[in-house]
């Protein structure tokens, strides 16, 4: 049965993919997005769809956004400020962003009653040293003086109101935590490490790696993220629940460096830039982050279908044809 969605941040990276997945299984997609990290590039493609709607404007418009949560169904709430950079950058922005935008979100959603998603991240785990990281697990951030950690408390208390929305106002909410989503469309502008060493890969220039490069991640393929979003926003059992989203095939960033110039048959020298140059003084990364995904398998049978190798090899297809003049940066995604 077709349905209305409304994704917040829908310009964004994840957000026009998931209006793509959408869109191709016969539903109907509104999309906001105040273009501060999205790209009007990523829907050009949906504009002139009739099963596709989009409106420039913040979350922070109550009066929009209730009309438009108003005509959807389901909300899918991706609008944060995203991107180490972006957050060591700009903390003020980045906690009234995420905190006061998913504060408007949840109450304008509760007046309807209308089951909301919540994308939260990875980061939340912080310092944790137990791996894999399990949903019910303790978060261990680090010092509030440290703005690196901005993001992580910002998303953990996003995830305590909409779990207490869920509780205490009976909102249908579902909560996931990305594990280092990429994919085409991604811009390393704030800092996402595979398009920044896709793209210096693939213009000759040195890759470069932030720290002593032994920190590990497992990349997430943005197609098979977003095909499990819609099944556990209408599934009830996901209510009140969060969820680890990812793959767990692990690399360390230098791995993922030499991966990315051996496949592409670079010539970039990998070089290190210390993180005291690259942030600020005194940031703190994170050694490892893997999911453990077992509780997204039961409910809804996720795999992680797309390869590492795979991944470099869309990125690289997608900058060689339609990205080459994007900005670009590095870090963590």
């Amino acid at each position: 049965m077709a349905r209305t969605f409304l994704i917040t941040g829908g310009a964004g990276f994840i957000g026009s993919h998931l209006a793509d997945e959408l869109i191709r299984t016969g539903h109907r997609v509104l999309v906001i997005d105040d273009l501060s990290t999205g790209q009007i590039s990523n829907i050009d493609h949906l504009k002139g769809n009739p099963a596709f709607e989009y409106t420039i404007d913040s979350v922070m418009n109550r009066a929009l956004l209730a009309e438009l949560i108003d005509r959807a169904d389901y909300v899918v709430h991706l609008a944060a400020a995203v991107g180490v950079k972006l957050i060591i950058e700009s903390p003020v922005r980045t906690i009234e962003t995420n905190v006061r935008g998913t504060e408007i979100v949840l109450e304008t959603a509760n007046k309807k009653k209308r089951p909301v998603l919540f994308a939260s991240t990875s980061e939340v785990y912080g310092k944790a040293s137990k791996i894999p990281f399990s949903e019910d697990d303790d978060l261990v951030l680090g010092s509030t003086t440290k703005g690196r950690w901005a993001y992580a408390a910002s998303k953990a208390l996003d995830e305590f109101l909409a779990i207490a929305y869920f509780h205490e106002k009976r909102l249908p909410v579902v909560v996931v935590r990305l594990f280092n989503t990429v994919g085409p469309r991604q811009t390393g502008r704030y800092g996402m490490v595979v398009p920044s060493f896709v793209r210096q890969a693939l213009a000759s220039k040195p890759i470069t790696v932030y720290g002593d490069g032994t920190q590990s991640r497992c990349f997430g393929y943005v197609g098979d993220v977003v095909h499990v979003l819609p099944t556990l926003l209408s599934d009830r059992r996901a209510y009140g629940q969060v969820f680890n989203i990812g793959s767990q095939e692990e690399v360390t960033i230098l791995e993922l460096a030499n991966r990315v110039k051996t496949r592409l048959k670079s010539q970039s020298e990998v070089v290190f830039v210390p993180y005291d140059e690259a942030y600020e003084s005194g940031f703190e990364d994170m050694p490892r982050r893997v999911p453990d995904i077992t509780k997204i398998q039961s409910l809804t049978g996720f795999e992680a279908r797309t390869s590492l190798d795979e991944i470099i090899d869309r990125v690289a297809d997608y900058y060689s044809t339609e990205a080459t003049s994007l900005p670009g940066g590095w870090g963590d995604s």
